[in-house]
């Protein structure tokens, strides 16, 4: 097949989970022999990113209107350039996908959560996002939903049936440990916490539950955001020196960060299943994780949940956890991630889709 990938920032992945998502399909699917083109707003030095054709179009650098901007504009560039079959990212893309489809080709959308709950958007980008959840049930010619809850929500919510393919990630850890020595980290010593740094995240409030306990042990906050400069500043805000805060790390050094912490720290409030928390599971991670119904969806019994109110008594309960029932939980993890998140097992689902709705 011809398969265009559109919605997210592009690849290689250097922002979130729709940009990890995009490299590991398309880089898969190509493997496989098909040819793909991702649309992305970052320019990469080549042409080919591991088999994947990259066509970079021009946005506009707005919190409201980033996305939008670049999903019409590489809507354009795809009427012109057919494929067999496209694939959007991100609910709030839902208009675009009946273009392509009035042009003659299938188009597919990832709604990914409910992004309409996020505290970052105004009244009008949660209105935009609520419009485009009816959209959704007509404009593309399939629904994705990466987790039961948001495939329950828009059945129950809109009649709008959809294929459940959930997030993929890796099993294993990364034996390297450059990305710790630079950051002054030891290996099982620190927790983590990995997000964009939005208030619908939590970091804030992750840094202040970790100030509550006595621990020598640090807590590296890692992550970033583009229009969310007033918020990292109030995350920042603190004399703890147990507090480590990089920014956004990718790649490797990500990887060894989730393989060596003592514990990951899974906050987010909002959103389907979260790469960061399979991740972290996959790397053999001990995982605490807020209690909300995808993040229970995704941990299983593999993890500790908290509420927003006893994360600081959870993180206590982790550090006084005998160490075979933390060994226990974290081989519970990797396997969970390994029998429902294998990267293959999502291509091969994604493949069948396209497929099926390229005939």
């Amino acid at each position: 097949m011809n398969v265009a990938i559109l919605g997210t920032r592009g690849i290689p992945a250097h922002y979130g989970g729709f940009e990890t998502f995009a490299e590991e399909l398309s880089t898969r699917l190509a493997a496989r022999g098909h040819r793909v083109t991702v649309y992305c707003r970052e320019r990469f030095s080549e042409p080919v990113y591991r088999g994947v054709r990259l066509a970079y179009l021009p946005t506009l650098r707005h919190k409201y209107f980033d996305t939008l901007a670049h999903t019409f504009v590489s809507t354009l560039h795809l009427l012109l350039h057919r494929a067999d079959a496209a694939l959007y990212c991100n609910g709030a893309n839902a208009v675009f996908t009946i273009l392509p489809r009035i042009f003659g080709m299938p188009a597919a959308l990832n709604v990914d959560g409910i992004e309409r709950k996020r505290k970052k958007w105004n009244r009008l980008a949660k209105a935009w996002y609520f419009a485009s959840e009816w959209l959704a049930t007509f404009c593309p010619t399939a629904v994705v939903t990466d987790a039961r809850n948001i495939q329950d929500y828009y059945r129950d919510r809109w009649r709008k049936a959809s294929e459940f393919i959930p997030y993929g990630a890796e099993v294993g850890k990364a034996e390297g440990t450059g990305a710790l020595e630079k950051l002054g980290l030891a290996p099982g010593q620190y927790f983590l916490y990995v997000s964009r740094m939005e208030p619908e995240n939590r970091a804030l409030e992750v840094r202040q539950a970790f100030e509550q306990i006595e621990t020598p042990m640090k807590l590296a906050l890692v992550g970033d955001a583009p229009y969310a400069q007033e918020y990292i500043r109030k995350v920042r805000d603190t004399r703890d020196p147990r507090l480590v805060m990089p920014g956004a790390i990718y790649g490797e050094g990500y990887r060894e960060l989730g393989s060596h912490c003592f514990a990951y720290i899974h906050a987010t409030e909002v959103g389907g299943t979260h790469p960061a928390l399979i991740e972290a599971m996959g790397r053999g991670a001990l995982v605490l994780y807020r209690n909300t119904p995808e993040n229970a969806e995704a941990a299983g019994d593999a993890g500790i949940p908290f509420e927003p109110e006893d994360l600081a008594a959870k993180l206590k309960l982790a550090l006084a956890m005998p160490e075979a029932e933390r060994a226990a939980l974290r081989q519970k993890g990797m396997e969970r991630v390994r029998a429902r998140y294998s990267w293959d097992a999502v291509t091969d689902a994604y493949e069948r889709l396209l497929t099926a709705i390229s005939r």
